[in-house]
């Protein structure tokens, strides 16, 4: 792929030449529900993927108060592959108590537990997930469907049982670009093994 965004089998740009590529990026981020690509941004607004790189750049530096500029309450950040607005650390409190008297529907213990198993065990069966909270997990694995918070992954061709893994909404969540960022489980297990049988992040 070259530097221009303008390749086939990409939409036509929606904005043009003439933009504040700057301006237009903040519009853009600033109405999309998960992260944007480097590429797809230079594709909405035809322009060079260096250009939207550079305007990042500057966005970035103008939001963390760098070269005199007032640091934001909020920052523009790379997770799951694009870039998205977040809180900054030091507000999360702040927002999430804020956000839970606005909308107190959160995911149960139970819900919070199974996705601990399936996002350092995927891809796992609805059994094994079972046999490691010695639960029935039906209704939760259900709810964590419902949310996009997992998936299902494939069907295993001798036993038939559909096997979920994470998806990148719950990256998006956590505020990481990939699994490999999630704590190490062994420091909170007695042994480093108990209900994790294989080698674990």
């Amino acid at each position: 792929m070259t530097d221009d965004a303008s390749t086939d089998g990409v939409p036509a740009a929606i904005a043009g030449p003439d933009v504040d590529i700057d301006r237009a990026i903040e519009a853009l981020l600033m109405v999309a529900d998960e992260p944007q690509s480097v590429v797809g941004l230079a594709t909405a607004l035809g322009r060079p993927v260096r250009d939207v790189h550079a305007a990042i750049d500057r966005l970035v530096a103008d939001y963390d108060g760098r070269d005199g500029t007032v640091r934001r309450g909020f920052e523009l950040r790379e997770v799951g592959g694009g870039w998205r607005f977040y809180v900054r650390a030091e507000y999360d409190s702040l927002v999430s108590d804020y956000v839970n008297q606005q909308n107190p529907s959160r995911l149960s213990q139970a819900a919070l537990e199974t996705l601990a198993v399936v996002a350092y065990k995927q891809p796992i069966s609805r059994s094994a997930i079972a046999s490691i909270r010695a639960v029935n997990v039906d209704s939760v694995v259900r709810t964590l469907l419902g949310r996009g918070l997992i998936t299902e992954l494939f069907t295993d061709s001798e036993t038939g049982a559909i096997n979920y893994g994470t998806t990148d909404v719950l990256l998006d969540q956590l505020g990481i670009n990939s699994l490999d960022e999630l704590p190490l489980i062994s420091p909170l297990l007695a042994d480093g093994q108990e209900g994790f049988d294989i080698d674990v992040r």
